[in-house]
């Protein structure tokens, strides 16, 4: 039987699950950049899931899936230019991005990945 190991557990959600050798990340949005700019959001993202893919034993060249949301489309070349600098070249994941509200209306980002370890 393959355990399960969860990372930051919460009474809602964990930010990271660990199943066997895949790695389930909760959206994460921009807890160190609320109400910035998107770039700044992205980043401030980006580095949060670098922490957690280092806590499960992964990073970024082990993407499998990414989903990321957008508060405004408008954003969309903005957003991509940070996702563009820091993904591993010729380790993209399979992607979705999609126009939607928030939970709350300081973040613009949203971003959802699953990752190998």
């Amino acid at each position: 039987m393959t355990s399960v190991t969860r990372i930051q557990a919460g009474p809602r959600m964990s930010q990271a699950v660990i199943h066997g050798d895949t790695v389930y990340l909760a959206g994460q949005v921009a807890l160190g950049a609320p109400g910035q700019p998107v770039a700044a959001q992205t980043a401030d993202i980006l580095a949060r899931i670098d922490a957690l893919l280092a806590e499960a034993g992964s990073d970024r060249t082990k993407l499998l899936t990414a989903t990321i949301w957008l508060a405004d489309m408008t954003h969309f070349d903005e957003m991509n230019a940070i996702w563009d600098a820091w993904v591993a070249p010729g380790a993209t994941p399979a992607r979705a991005c999609v126009e939607s509200r928030l939970a709350a209306p300081q973040f613009t980002v949203e971003i959802g990945i699953v990752a190998a370890r």
